[in-house]
């Protein structure tokens, strides 16, 4: 009797045991879409080296599909190239190429159709019109992957990774280059985008719109066309990020606008434009980040109100801050300023003359660009400390009261 049940169970069980289809030149499977049709659901599909061009893949089942010394899927310009449309799909090991180009339909490297618990990793994508794409995805990790076009005009190429209407991603160290925008999130909720290097993009390293609860952490974006982009949001958490050398006449390290509820904390904001332009953002708090080497390292418009800005360090910049009014709404707490020219007698580390961030000739090139000309001239330079000992155009409670004396360790 107990002979007879363990052979039923082993019989049942083999029935269920996933198989490994392998696919290659050399194997008994040609094609990756013959070994689709073959699997079955939690089968793994192991495709060896070599040039595989199948026109549009779909992944339809529950399998593990993975490369071996990166086989190249080529798209030939004209189609996208691998449809993910199964739910639990592994993808991984494989040079993804050459999806075809068009408007209407967005085709990608990697697409993920409404799908739950998708894995993309370790993936290389070249000249794709977009590399990964996340529609309506939940539970979903892209990570590793490094992802790369080349067009010089941004309505020629889409964005490197697309997330639209999808909650609890995991973006993770994945290399963007060469896209219109490196990230993309619109309609995204509860997602973490950690470890990510997005450079030399178009447009924006990271732009999302309309995305609350989510995190971004310990990324760096260098060399976009203008930076970072953070639209029409709440709950967000910017944490240990690095923007630097995002230059162009309105370009940023990081953009703010109709913003709240937020936190930006950590961030190293270096040799950009501006390192922070905010509008229309309120109750943020900026604390603990470096600007460095900015043309501005702030530059806060008049809608801004109720943002904590503290124990931040301002060093080298042209301007430290900027704005284009005179009502002030937001407070300035505990910095270090390398242009504070004050006294500390008591020694405790804090000055014991207030801080005006905001000089006067900010306030005139805010107003008259062209007045640049005179940067440096002695004329400005007399107004600006005369403007500092009896402020008259600049608002009186634009002010750090309690200014560091020391650059702070962050």
């Amino acid at each position: 009797m107990k002979l007879h049940f363990c052979l039923s169970f082993l019989l049942f069980f083999n029935c269920f045991w996933a198989r490994t289809i392998e696919v290659g030149a050399n194997k008994p499977v040609k094609t990756i879409k013959e070994a689709i049709t073959l699997a079955k659901s939690g089968d793994t599909i192991t495709v060896y080296k070599g040039v595989y061009r199948e026109g549009n893949i779909v992944v339809d089942k529950k399998i593990i599909l993975q490369g071996k010394n990166f086989p190249i899927l080529d798209g030939q310009n004209k189609v996208e190239v691998l449809s993910i449309k199964a739910d639990s799909v592994v993808v991984s090991g494989f040079k993804v190429i050459n999806s075809g180009y068009a408007s209407l339909n967005d085709p990608c490297g990697i697409k993920i159709y409404n799908k739950t618990g998708v894995v993309v990793k370790d993936n290389v994508l070249e000249n794709n019109f977009f590399g990964i794409y996340v529609q309506k995805g939940t539970n979903c990790i892209i990570k590793n992957n490094t992802i790369s076009a080349h067009q010089k005009e941004e309505q020629r190429i889409g964005n490197g990774i697309h997330c639209w209407k999808s909650e609890n991603l995991q973006i993770t160290a994945n290399k963007i280059s060469g896209h219109r925008d490196g990230i993309y999130f619109e309609f995204v909720s509860n997602s973490v985008i950690w470890r990510n290097i997005s450079t030399a993009n178009i447009r924006y390293g990271l732009h999302f719109m309309f995305s609350n609860d989510d995190a971004y952490i310990s990324n760096v974006f260098k060399n976009n066309g203008a930076g970072v982009a953070v639209m029409f949001t709440k709950n967000v958490k910017m944490f240990n990020n690095y923007f630097e050398e995002n230059w162009g006449d309105a370009a940023y390290g990081l953009l703010l606008k109709e913003i709240s509820d937020s936190y930006i904390i950590g961030n190293k904001f270096i040799r950009n434009t501006s390192g922070i332009y905010m509008e229309g953002t309120s109750r943020v708090q900026l604390e603990k980040n470096v600007f460095k080497d900015n043309g501005w390292g702030m530059k806060i418009q008049a809608s801004c109100m109720d943002n904590q800005i503290a124990f931040n360090n301002f060093l080298a910049n042209t301007f430290d801050i900027s704005t284009n009014g005179s009502l002030v709404l937001n407070h300035f707490n505990n910095n270090y300023w390398d242009k504070y020219e004050g006294y500390d007698l008591n020694r405790d580390g804090i000055g014991d003359v207030p801080f005006h961030p905001l000089s006067l000739f900010a306030v005139i090139t805010e107003n008259n660009p062209s007045a640049m000309l005179l940067f440096r001239s002695f004329m400005i330079t007399l107004l600006d400390k005369s403007e500092k000992i009896l402020p008259s155009i600049t608002p009186d409670n634009f002010v750090d009261e309690t200014p560091e004396m020391k650059s702070l360790q962050l």
